[in-house]
């Protein structure tokens, strides 16, 4: 272990594939449920989770290190969830990709490699930089934040997000605007942070083991300098990366990690705070794969949702564990599976008779919105947060 200033890096390296039992990996052969559950199979007939561990077994190393198809996984845990002998199929996946990157196997990034450049650019800020990030500056308008507190509100990149999907009218930080709006009216004045980064979710599930670590640990000095206790996420990606991830290579990090989904749950559910009609009353709810399958958050949503008056909520075809991942993951390899499963979800929507999808993920909200957009659904992608804002009457 490496020692790092009040908390510690632990390093792990170890292939997932070296940790399977010859049990688990005699049943994975005969079984084949991840292959039925993985979104891309039911496109692709080529790929399968179970091919790939196959590979690991009776091929050379270098064959599934050269393989594309590594890319391909959008490490959604449909398949581990249904696996009968618990094999994390998406963190097998992550363990090969550190690998693949070293003798360039590499995924095909979207928008160019804009959204891998911003956090790469994040990890090498230092108070020498004369570029320096202004996080803060869509709050200053909407409402009270401060610089030290017990709570830290993690912004997450919708910050970057609100410029680059500007072009499909996706308002980013209307989430978090929202969200502020709503800590306000509960009698939280969160810290927002400058000195925040991104979590460093997308260069860990792609391998990037060097850049995920350099932003972590900027991400945990930031919060400890604010005397934090209990840090917030909107996101789902920031808010698994900090429970499940950041754990397993950092010690001491000495606060508590919220999603604020189930936090407003807890909170507004419990006050005599009023909440009248919305406008989008025909709805349902797209569960986040990270804040869903693997982070357990199912009900709490729900419940937001249907606090508001006359909401009619539908449920989708496939929901709670079973709902289908948006499509891409980490902004790469968008691919005509991607689309095929935005609209499948899009046709889902549209067969419960919903106007409106709702989600807790900026991720969601901008792959269906882009699919919505060449499409004549004629569905609404929103962010839970502006919906119950709207219902709250907050201006």
């Amino acid at each position: 272990m490496i020692e790092c200033s009040k908390y510690i890096l632990i390093d792990k390296t170890e292939e997932y594939s070296m940790q399977l039992t010859k049990q688990q990996v005699n049943y994975c052969m005969e079984c084949g449920v991840c292959t039925g559950s993985c979104p891309i199979s039911q496109d692709r007939l080529d790929f399968s989770p179970r091919q790939m561990i196959k590979k690991t077994i009776d091929q050379p190393e270098g064959d599934i290190l050269q393989d594309h198809d590594l890319w391909s996984c959008l490490t959604c845990s449909r398949c581990s969830d249904r696996c009968p002998v618990k094999i994390d199929f998406p963190e097998f996946i992550r363990s090969y990709r550190i690998k693949a990157r070293t003798i360039k196997n590499v995924p095909r990034l979207n928008h160019n490699g804009m959204l891998q450049t911003i956090p790469e650019i994040q990890a090498n800020f230092n108070k020498d930089n004369k570029i320096k990030q202004n996080r803060t500056a869509w709050a200053e308008n909407t409402g009270k934040f401060t610089d030290k507190g017990e709570y830290f509100y993690f912004v997450g990149c919708l910050p970057y997000f609100d410029v680059i999907f500007k072009y499909l009218d996706v308002p980013a930080l209307k989430s978090a605007e929202n969200i502020l709006k709503i800590l306000n009216k509960i009698g939280i004045e969160p810290v927002i942070s400058n000195d925040e980064c991104c979590c460093g979710h997308d260069a860990y599930w792609s391998g990037d083991q060097d850049l995920f670590k350099t932003l972590a640990q900027k991400n945990i000095k930031a919060i400890k300098a604010s005397g934090a206790k209990k840090v917030l996420f909107g996101c789902p990606e920031g808010y698994n990366m900090f429970k499940e991830v950041y754990p397993e290579y950092f010690e001491n990090m000495d606060f508590e990690i919220i999603s604020i989904t189930k936090f407003f749950a807890e909170k507004l559910l419990q006050t005599d705070i009023e909440f009248t009609p919305c406008s989008d009353s025909n709805v349902t709810y797209q569960d986040p794969c990270r804040l869903g399958r693997r982070s357990g958050i199912y009900e709490e949503p729900r419940q937001l949702i249907n606090k508001i008056p006359e909401t009619l909520f539908r449920e989708m075809e496939h929901n709670r564990e079973n709902a289908i991942c948006c499509g891409t993951t980490a902004w790469m390899e968008c691919s005509q599976c991607s689309k095929a499963m935005q609209t499948k979800r899009l046709n889902e929507a549209k067969q419960a008779k919903a106007d409106t999808i709702i989600t807790a993920c900026p991720k969601c909200q901008i792959h269906l919105t882009c699919a919505a957009s060449s499409s004549d659904s004629g569905i609404k992608i929103m962010d839970i947060y502006s919906y119950l804002a709207e219902s709250m009457n907050i201006k």
